[in-house]
């Protein structure tokens, strides 16, 4: 064999062996906050406050990976904080009503002065680096890791209410021109008594009441100026609402949205169909540019993920991606769509994931369809890079109903909290049924009953009119398995039971029938069976290759034996027969 005379493609030259390509990190202009800044921007004596005031001991600092580099001096800074800040009376809960209550404060005051070193000294502080899941979200399985009592969450926030940790906010104001925006609002709304929304991003949500004031002055008189509250479910989301439109939500169309920062699309998509309009006050733009709104359209994206969510509907396994562990009651949801699924007679797998890219989705060729149970924000999954659709909750809900019955009406929500509120309500409702309630169970028991004594078996099965498929243009008459399956089971069950005979008698598996585990029809076994071309090394594997000799006749070429390898623990291998441990 001839030796190369230059190196292989995929090898590295010579003159880069030791260079280091490691691209250099990108720093926020947060990386160079002054001291000043710093105490402002991360509020600290705010965090001292309330974490005295919740008596915790041990605290979790969340940062993104943006911030991190502010970390190690946000640390040292509520460090000293405990240290120097004066405790207050609103720290010890303490309201004086009288002259007697103000003595007491005063001597409890004094009492925990002599443990006050101590108490500070047990405080213990950890930073929160490469968060679980989205950065938005409050990772609680990270902060568990260290027991702590209470999670300080830095920066953007999508304010999903936790399972178990309680929570400080802070979202790190970041600087705004105030009289940009003012002159961008007078540009785009021209009559003094449009009613409008002002409402910003959490990290400019300080500015809003300096906004108001500037625009009041203006003569403006139908600005509603909102705040931030914790309530994903409201029509604002995290975000309070006028008086008129608590009466009547409806009231909310007459509003025009002014959304100071771009917002993230699933907050653009719930808010499209309950505004009239929507402005937006870009800040990534350069400050020597004159300032301009933009008027959002959500229907290009509303329409592809109208005919996403429509694909989906001959598919006949689905995965569930549990994309966090903190947020409340997301094992409500699951539970939900487990339910739906097993009702459409389409099957289910469940997977916990941490940060979902197509690499861990595209590991499972079977799954026809992936339905993301996350916080509100990031259960929107918009990319091309996943090999099957994603999509949420509330957009399952309409991809299990058939063409007859799925209506769009351009709603979007993607708060899987109102759709558990939602099942509660048409479950009371179906509960007060009367008469009709009655008559549909006894329709559904002498249907059963029916099919029990039907002597064919696939009656069901065939009666089904097969479904469209738009992603093939064929149609499909097996997308809903686990609905023919259980048929069938329930059908052949009361058959063994009428006739104890055939319970020891052989029964040819039909081409039909789908593989069972455990005695369960399982979707996913038969896809192996059927469609898998590698299914992995079994006890009966052999090594064998098919090679053409000089004549041209084919002959079997045996490959090398595998050989067992050691067993054991790390620290005791245990080699060869006699058991020789090193």
């Amino acid at each position: 064999m001839n030796d190369l005379a230059t190196a292989p493609i995929l090898s590295t030259p010579d003159t880069h062996i030791f260079g280091n390509f490691t691209s250099p990190a990108v720093h926020s202009d947060q990386s160079r906050l002054s001291d000043e800044e710093l105490f402002f921007t991360y509020e600290i004596e705010r965090t001292v406050s309330e974490i005295r005031r919740a008596r915790w001991r041990r605290i979790a600092l969340q940062f993104p990976d943006e911030m991190l580099v502010d970390a190690p001096r946000v640390y040292q800074a509520l460090s000293r904080g405990f240290r120097t800040y004066p405790k207050t009376k609103a720290d010890n809960k303490g309201n004086e009503a009288n002259t007697e209550a103000s003595a007491l404060q005063e001597f409890q005051d004094g009492v925990e002065g002599f443990h006050l070193a101590a108490d500070e000294a047990e405080r213990r502080l950890y930073i929160l680096a490469d968060t679980s899941y989205g950065a938005c979200c409050v990772d609680e399985i990270a902060a568990e890791h260290v027991d702590a009592e209470g999670v300080v969450h830095y920066g953007r926030a999508c304010l999903s209410p936790t399972a178990r940790l309680p929570v400080i906010h802070v979202f790190t104001t970041r600087p705004l021109s105030l009289d940009s925006v003012v002159e961008a609002f007078v540009d785009t709304y021209l009559a003094h008594d449009q009613k409008v929304v002002l409402m910003a991003d959490v990290t400019y949500s300080n500015h809003i009441p300096q906004v108001y004031r500037a625009l009041a002055t203006k003569g403006y008189v139908n600005i509603y100026p909102t705040s931030i509250i914790h309530d994903p479910s409201s029509p604002l989301p995290n975000r309070t609402i006028p008086d008129d439109v608590a009466n009547d939500s409806d009231a909310l169309r007459e509003y025009q949205l002014f959304h100071i920062s771009e917002p993230p699309t699933s907050l653009l998509l719930t808010l499209s169909s309950r505004l009239a309009a929507i402005h937006i006050y870009p800040t990534n733009i350069p400050q020597s540019s004159p300032p301009k709104t933009l008027l959002v359209s959500t229907n290009l994206t509303l329409r592809r993920r109208y005919a996403l969510l429509t694909s989906l509907n001959t598919v006949s396994i689905f995965g569930i991606l549990i994309n966090t562990l903190s947020v409340k009651n997301y094992l409500h949801i699951v539970d939900h769509v487990k339910l739906q699924i097993a009702a459409a007679g389409k099957k289910s797998y469940t997977f916990v994931v941490g940060k979902v890219n197509a690499a861990k989705v595209a590991n499972f060729s079977e799954i026809g369809g992936w339905v993301v149970i996350g916080c509100w924000e990031s259960s929107l999954v918009e990319s091309k890079d996943f090999w099957k659709p994603i999509i949420t909750p509330f957009e399952l809900e309409l991809a299990l109903q058939g063409d007859g019955q799925r209506v769009w009406t351009g709603k979007w929500t993607g708060d899987y909290q109102g759709i558990l509120d939602r099942k509660i309500v048409n479950e009371g409702t179906s509960n007060g049924h009367g008469e009709d309630g009655v008559e549909e169970h006894a329709a559904h028991d002498n249907d059963a009953a029916a099919a029990m004594d039907g002597g064919d078996l696939d009656s069901e099965e065939e009666s089904a009119p097969p479904e469209f498929d738009l992603r093939t243009g064929r149609y499909v008459s097996h997308s809903r398995p686990m609905q023919a399956a259980t048929t069938k089971s329930s059908v052949t069950t009361a058959h063994r039971t009428t006739n104890p005979s055939a319970n020891t008698a052989l029964i040819k598996r039909a081409n039909g029938d789908l593989a069972t585990v455990g005695g369960e029809v399982s979707p996913g076994a038969e896809y192996l069976r059927s469609q898998r071309t590698w299914k992995g090394l079994g006890d009966d594997f052999e090594i064998a290759y098919e090679e053409e000799d000089g004549s041209g006749a084919a002959s079997r070429v045996n490959g090398a034996q595998m050989e067992q390898g050691r067993s054991g623990i790390a620290r005791g291998y245990t080699v060869g027969e006699e058991g020789t441990r090193r």
